[in-house]
């Protein structure tokens, strides 16, 4: 287990709804998906993701999933990842994905 955090910590996560309008492999790298994500109004973001051996761009693409938005740029392999998907840790990582179709950029929580 992680260690115990105040509510004041986690108040800090932005956790919002995107749809993974566009998905490819990043180039060179064989762990990297790249995801272009429509946030709504706060526009659109790439995030890359270490989940390119259990999914292919098409499993992802058009799709909606939970995301942490306001995560500071990570340069990964020379590109800012804007972002992180949220995703239930097991033999294959799960995507969480809402229910039901949301509005683009909804805030989670």
């Amino acid at each position: 287990m992680k260690p115990i955090i105040t509510y004041e910590d986690f108040d800090k996560l932005d956790l919002r709804v995107g749809t993974v309008i566009d998905c490819v492999e990043k180039e060179g790298s064989e762990k990297l998906l790249r995801l272009t994500v429509d946030f709504g109004e706060e526009g659109t973001r790439n995030i890359l993701s270490g989940i390119k051996q259990w999914y292919k761009p098409g499993d992802l693409k058009g799709k909606q999933f939970a995301f942490v938005f306001n995560l500071a740029p990570r340069k990964m392999m020379g590109e800012d990842s804007e972002g992180m998907i949220l995703a239930a840790d097991g033999k294959k990582p799960l995507p969480l994905k809402p229910r039901s179709k949301a509005e683009a950029g909804a805030q989670i929580g």
